[in-house]
This record gives C-alpha cells, structure tokens and sequence, in this order.
C-alpha cells in the first residue's frame, strides 16, 4: 500500500509498469536499456479513490488521460531504471495528492465605496488627458 494523503491509501496492483527505450543523450546506453518507464494507473476502476478525487484528477491529467480514463506517467528524466520509476511514482502521488485536496469555494466581494470612488477620478483623470492630447490649442 502506498500512502497518499488523508487517509488515502493506493493499492500497487493497481499500477502497471512498462519499460521502454528513453530517447535522448545516453551513449551506447540508450540503444540497448530499456531505462524509460511509462507508469499506468486506471482512475476510473480504481477502489481506492473517492469519485469526487476521480473526476478531479481526471481533470488535472490533462492529455495524460486516455479515453479509456487511464493515466499515462512517461518517466525518462534519468539514467538508471531504478530512479526513473521512482520519479514516475513520485510524480503520480503528487498528482493524486493534487486531487485530493479540494478545492477552495471563491467568495464574491464588493469593491468599497472608497475603491469605486477611486475608479472613477481616475477614469476622469485620464479622459481629460487624452481629450487634451487630441487638440492644439489656438494661439
């Protein structure tokens, strides 16, 4: 069990691992390890999200989702096979610990009597100096 936040506990069998070749610098290296690793989990048959952290992380992986709802993590960043699943997980329970915190309802405000005051000397201000850039006066 991997812990994420709240009591929020994720399941490893619901991770899905596969190695591929990373692209980029690495020598004779990146020919012939599969040191890349793209991290599969399915958000929307998991049993251990609640639906409301299902949709929003839904929502925050972006293309990463599938159509089938499963997130996609390629992890690349480094040489060894090793770190490079550990950044994929790390990454992945960031994103889920992203989702599970909800978010903050906004609360409407009113500008102040003073503020409003304040914008319309203001728009005066700058009415007047631009009708007084326009013309020359005559001499």
């Amino acid at each position: 069990m991997i812990p994420i936040d709240n009591g929020v506990t994720l399941d490893e069998r619901e991770l899905e691992e596969s190695f591929i070749r990373a692209s980029g610098p690495g020598g004779q290296n990146v020919n012939k390890v599969a040191s890349a690793v793209q991290l599969r989990f399915d958000v929307r048959r998991s049993p251990s999200l609640p639906q409301s952290v299902r949709e929003r992380l839904e929502r925050l992986g972006g293309s990463r989702i599938t159509q089938d709802g499963v997130l996609v993590i390629t992890a690349q960043r480094f040489r060894s096979q090793e770190r490079n699943r550990q950044d994929a997980l790390a990454r992945l329970i960031a994103l889920i610990r992203r989702a599970a915190t909800p978010p903050v309802p906004r609360r409407r405000t009113r500008p102040s009597a003073a503020a409003r005051q304040r914008r319309l000397t203001e728009k005066t201000h700058r009415s007047r100096v631009k009708r007084e850039r326009g013309s020359m006066p005559d001499e």
